[in-house]
């Protein structure tokens, strides 16, 4: 089984205003509502001052260290971080996974494809990549729904530029935990 992985980034949508709208007017995603992605130039990740602690619990390989193993320990470092997603994800799976990362009320938001030394999202953070998917692919989030074609794409993306760092991708995918419930 592909293990359960979790982060903690910044929210990237309206309320971001000019930087929202530069973007927007960029990326060219229709329909965009909000970026949802570990690329950590849209959505920053929260985590990146490591503390003693986090060493017990973070992934701590291939580039990786600001991803947890462990929901409740992460949960724990960004509570009272406004404008938060924790995000829960498997890496690679071999076929989609029906259910979240762990018990919770998590939603499927889609998958993402992320070159992981720079954390930069092919999907929402190249300037496009038309032979290979077209914007309009992308949900609400900036992300492909479909297992069978993310897959195709991250292929694609590799044979089609192997001389581009962003398009050698890992993928990944990716629930959000919805904290708007009476314990938030």
């Amino acid at each position: 089984m592909t293990e359960q992985l979790f982060i903690a980034t910044e929210r990237f949508g309206p309320a971001d205003e000019t930087r929202w709208q530069k973007y927007c007017g960029w990326a060219k995603i229709p329909g965009l509502v909000e970026v949802v992605s570990l690329d950590a130039m849209l959505c920053r990740h929260l985590i990146r001052d490591l503390q003693d602690d986090d060493w017990l619990h973070i992934v701590n390989e291939d580039y990786r260290t600001d991803y947890f193993y462990d929901l409740d320990y992460l949960k724990r470092r960004v509570a009272g971080v406004p404008r938060r997603s924790i995000l829960g994800l498997y890496r690679n799976s071999e076929c989609h996974i029906e259910a979240p990362p762990a018990p919770g009320n998590f939603v499927w938001m889609g998958y993402d494809l992320i070159e992981e030394e720079t954390q930069i999202s092919a999907l929402t953070n190249c300037g496009g990549f038309p032979d290979v998917f077209r914007n309009e692919e992308l949900n609400r989030f900036g992300l492909l729904a479909g297992f069978d074609r993310v897959r195709e794409v991250r292929s694609a993306l590799a044979e089609r530029h192997p001389e581009e760092s962003h398009a050698q991708c890992e993928m990944y995918a990716i629930w959000r935990l919805d904290e708007r419930g009476p314990e938030h």
